[in-house]
């Protein structure tokens, strides 16, 4: 046998060709006594080898070809504007993978979580390859999530991941990783800057759509462990799932309460994008602090108009696209790469910088269909890092 030249081997190995009749030709050194001549013949064996060449184009950067890992995604209020980005996320991120679209249900609108556990019950009986769910309850998702588990199914939360009690987290599940806001701690940064915002103690009411669930429960608390030691009275005010029912509770309250409030705010995306033009009804938007969770249209108009001063941003496209990364990279490693808990952080967007959410239309706001590249320049603005890992 010839010796083989050094760049056929180098080659046959950036091809990743499997072992069969033309890798066997290559190494045999037949024929290819000089590196020019394994180059024309490779180039002969890629272009009369369909698989080879499918496979190439079929996966991203230098990943090999993987099976068709279909994902599925739990959610707890699934037809809420707020998780379109969400959607958008995976979606793009399935795209990039070369994989099919994760699947997306769960609760429509009421936070149920019988209905969630049903849908990711089904997610385990379809044999997933792998889920990510909204964890609203410290209870309800133990067993399912633990199930999944032990059938060899990864599991990841996102928005939510249990709850919070005194600052102490009750997560409930033996899920991989949560990726989503630290949420007790931005209810903590919102009491802050309620605080700087009113200065003195007084009546102040906090909206919030279902208490007691682990997507907005610990806002309320971490906003809560602020302004009730510096003396505030804070009512933590439902006004229900269904993003029909927010506005008329919104109304009823700040009605029946307006001659004493010092400040209203919100702690989810439905509830805030209302509290403007109720606070504008009620001829309270400007006089009053507000503001709240969330980048919904709604809620950067009023921010633009004045009746918000403020709301915290979640990034909902990164707790889409994350976690199919994360999945991804879980099966393609054979679990060696464990997925880390993300915070996707938290950004107060102001009158003072809401013009680049309102005048620019992306997928990652979920403002459009359309991906597409968002120029951008000038100095990349920003406070000096006060935390780590």
């Amino acid at each position: 046998m010839r010796k083989v030249d050094p760049k056929v081997e180098e080659a046959v190995e950036t091809l990743n060709m499997k072992d069969g009749p033309t890798r066997r030709t290559l190494l045999s050194g037949t024929g290819l006594v000089s590196a020019s001549a394994a180059a024309a013949a490779l180039l002969t064996a890629c272009g009369s080898s369909s698989s080879t060449a499918t496979a190439a184009k079929s996966t991203a950067g230098n990943f090999p070809k993987t099976p068709p890992w279909q994902f599925w995604f739990v959610n707890h209020v699934y037809s809420n504007p707020f998780f379109v980005p969400t959607q958008y996320g995976f979606q793009d991120a399935s795209a990039l993978l070369g994989l099919p679209v994760s699947k997306w249900g769960g609760s429509a609108s009421t936070s149920s979580v019988p209905e969630m556990v049903s849908f990711f019950n089904s997610a385990v009986a379809a044999k997933a390859s792998g889920i990510a769910t909204t964890v609203i309850s410290s209870t309800g998702f133990t067993a399912p999530v633990n199930t999944a588990m032990n059938a060899g199914i990864p599991v990841i939360s996102y928005n939510a991941d249990g709850t919070v009690t005194n600052g102490v987290a009750n997560i409930g599940t033996n899920r991989l990783c949560y990726v989503g806001q630290a949420l007790y701690n931005s209810g903590v940064a919102m009491g802050n800057r309620i605080h700087s915002l009113i200065g003195s103690p007084g009546d102040v009411v906090i909206f919030i759509a279902t208490p007691g669930t682990g997507n907005i429960q610990p806002r309320f608390d971490g906003a809560n462990s602020v302004l009730k030691p510096l003396g505030y009275k804070v009512a933590e005010q439902a006004t229900g799932a269904a993003t029909s029912a927010e506005e008329p509770a919104e109304n009823a309250y700040i009605l029946a309460h307006k001659s004493t409030l010092k400040g209203a705010f919100a702690v989810d995306a439905g509830s805030t994008q209302f509290l403007g033009p109720v606070l504008a009804k009620n001829g309270l938007a400007g006089k009053i602090p507000a503001g709240g969770f969330d980048l919904t249209p709604g809620t950067l108009n009023a921010i633009k108009a004045g009746q918000l001063n403020f709301t915290i941003d979640q990034e909902p496209y990164l707790q889409g696209f994350l976690p199919v990364l994360y999945l991804y990279l879980f099966n393609l490693s054979g679990g060696l790469v464990f997925p880390p808990n993300t915070d996707t952080g938290l950004t107060f967007v102001t009158k003072d910088n809401v013009g680049p959410y309102l005048n620019t239309t992306s997928r990652f706001e979920g403002s459009t269909t359309a991906q597409k590249l968002i120029p951008r320049s000038g100095p990349i603005k920003n406070p000096p890092a006060t935390t780590s890992v």
